[in-house]
């Protein structure tokens, strides 16, 4: 044997070993064309067919999210909001998308107060807000579509009409929500199968779905906004005593939005302005810039530690401050300043858990989420939620989708920023993200409520401190909590955390609910990058989901189909 041929055994053992050895459970998927990753593979199937026809980045988005909606009708589907970012290859700009919609105007404190209520209510008819998807679709695909509107709802019709075969993490969420289904005859009816959920493996179909789609692919936003499924909507409200008018459907209107931003350790990082939650994941990073990263790793009680308290300060100033800003002031500026991260880092004890978190004083100044980006490097990073699991358990009578439940998030105390107003976009969780340094240009997104801003802080952290690929810092042992509002010291963890760091965590002070490896609580998330230099894109999704990251058939293959 010669010394070459020991070198090159010896090389490959040690890369056998080094892959055999690594900590993520999947690869990445590695393509020079474009790339679709959702939660479910028939829907990124679904969507690389859009890429394969010529279709453009936000085509794909927009059939990927409409086949979403067949499939995962708890989390998201056309009675839900929508936001998304567009990054622009060609030029580099990004573009924002506020497609969230607002309270009817007769929906008011007084109105509700009238009605015997002292808080919002958690689902029913009064937690309904115009839904936005179907506007956000349309702008995304006005300004930046190739594909012919019809075509990108053929995915979804088909499915709805002919039936898919329902995922196991989706099912077992259904299987949740069927008391909820139960308390409306119309879902009941629509999402129920001899009133028991579909569980894995059954074979589900949603016609009148199929037919709602038609119509919007025949008709555009028009069919639902003041068309028939606006009929239908508010015949669904009239039925339920609800306050929204023709008029809140048929006014609404997506907004453009410029994205906020932060930088962290050399790398920018981009949110959508409230009324997301955005701004917390940039804080928290802000906060965390402040420490150098744990040299014992990012399960370790030193980095853990250090990312839930910076979690806490930021969710503090998120409760207080986060609003609608054509209702109230939102000191956004103040928030993001290095020198307000370097005040708030004060307050970390390395030693001793926080229960008590105070918002501070700025200076002046149930979701999917899914990724693509097609073979020109243009990406979408894009969100869409019902808010709650089937949002307000009222399903539109005819149409076989639920209307969401944003609503809740409003407060009926008129002096908070959040409080009810007519015509007001209440508070949102749902999130879509970017970064960049360099030729790496990345879109990613955790759904997950509040989960989201400190689950997209872990990720950066993941890739610009520990030097993870997508990959790995998607599937890495996270932390969450379930409140935006009052954190304190519960904080859901999973048991891929090792033990010892737990117990460390625990004697700070931290209250650790336990939960499984890949934990549902811990969001569904996905990401690409897009390299400039190489012309490659790098996709990662989840091991948390139902889902994958789909590549785009090449061209010899495309032009067989």
């Amino acid at each position: 044997m010669t010394r070459h041929t020991v070198f090159a055994l010896l090389l490959f053992i040690s890369t056998t070993a080094f892959c055999q050895d690594r900590t993520n459970a999947r690869s990445m998927v590695i393509s020079q064309y474009g790339i679709v990753a959702t939660s479910q593979v028939l829907a990124s199937q679904a969507g690389a067919e859009i890429l394969a026809r010529g279709g453009s980045a936000v085509d794909a988005a927009i059939a990927a999210n409409a086949t979403l909606g067949v499939m995962e009708p708890d989390m998201n589907g056309m009675g839900g909001d929508l936001f998304a970012i567009f990054w622009d290859a060609k030029s580099g700009k990004l573009y924002g998308i506020n497609a969230s919609g607002w309270a009817p105007k007769a929906l008011t404190i007084d109105y509700l107060k009238k009605k015997g209520a002292t808080k919002m209510p958690p689902a029913g008819i009064d937690s309904v807000t115009v839904p936005g998807a179907v506007e956000g679709w349309h702008k995304l695909h006005e300004r930046f579509g190739l594909l012919p509107w019809k075509d990108l709802f053929t995915p979804a019709i088909f499915y709805a009409e002919n039936g898919f075969a329902v995922q196991e993490l989706i099912g077992s969420d259904w299987q949740g929500s069927a008391p909820k289904l139960k308390q409306d005859s119309e879902s009941r009816r629509v999402f129920l199968m001899n009133d028991q959920a579909p569980s894995m493996g059954q074979i589900f179909k949603n016609p009148d779905l199929a037919k709602a789609l038609r119509l919007i692919a025949t008709s555009g936003p028009q069919a639902f906004y003041s068309g028939q499924i606006a009929q239908a909507i508010l015949a669904t409200e009239h039925e339920f005593g609800g306050a929204m008018a023709a008029d809140d459907l048929k006014e609404f209107s997506g907004e453009w939005v410029e994205p906020i931003s932060t930088t962290y350790r050399g790398w920018t990082v981009y949110e959508l302005p409230p009324n997301g939650q955005g701004m917390a994941a940039l804080e928290m990073l802000n906060i965390m810039e402040q420490f150098q990263p744990a040299k014992s790793g990012p399960v370790s009680t030193e980095e853990v530690h250090k990312r839930i308290e910076a979690m806490k300060l930021a969710y503090a100033d998120l409760a207080r401050y986060n609003a609608d800003p054509r209702f109230a002031k939102v000191p956004v500026k103040g928030l993001l300043s290095k020198d307000y991260a370097k005040q708030r880092s004060q307050l970390i004890d390395p030693h001793k858990a926080n229960c008590n978190p105070q918002a501070g004083t700025p200076p002046s100044s149930d979701t999917t989420y899914l990724t693509t980006v097609d073979r020109q490097g243009n990406i979408v990073s894009l969100i869409q939620s019902n808010f709650s699991s089937f949002g307000s358990g009222i399903t539109v009578r005819g149409m076989g989708f639920v209307l969401q439940n944003r609503g809740a998030l409003f407060m009926l105390d008129p002096a908070q920023p959040d409080a009810l107003a007519p015509r007001k976009r209440p508070f949102h969780t749902i999130i879509p993200a970017f970064m960049e340094h360099g030729d790496d240009h990345i879109g990613f997104g955790i759904m997950g409520g509040a989960n989201q801003p400190l689950a997209h802080a872990q990720f950066v952290s993941d890739v610009v401190d520990y030097g993870m690929n997508l990959q790995a810092a998607m599937e890495t042992a996270r932390f969450t909590v379930r409140s935006n509002f009052d954190p304190g010291c519960q904080i859901l963890i999973e048991d891929r955390v090792p033990a010892d760091t737990r117990q460390q965590l625990t004697n700070l002070g931290h209250q650790l609910e336990v939960r499984g490896d890949f934990s549902m609580y811990m969001g569904r998330g996905q990401a690409i990058d897009h390299n400039t230099k190489s012309g490659l894109n790098f996709a990662a999704s989840d091991a948390r989901t139902d889902g994958s990251a789909e590549p785009e058939p090449p061209p010899p293959l495309r032009s067989q189909r």
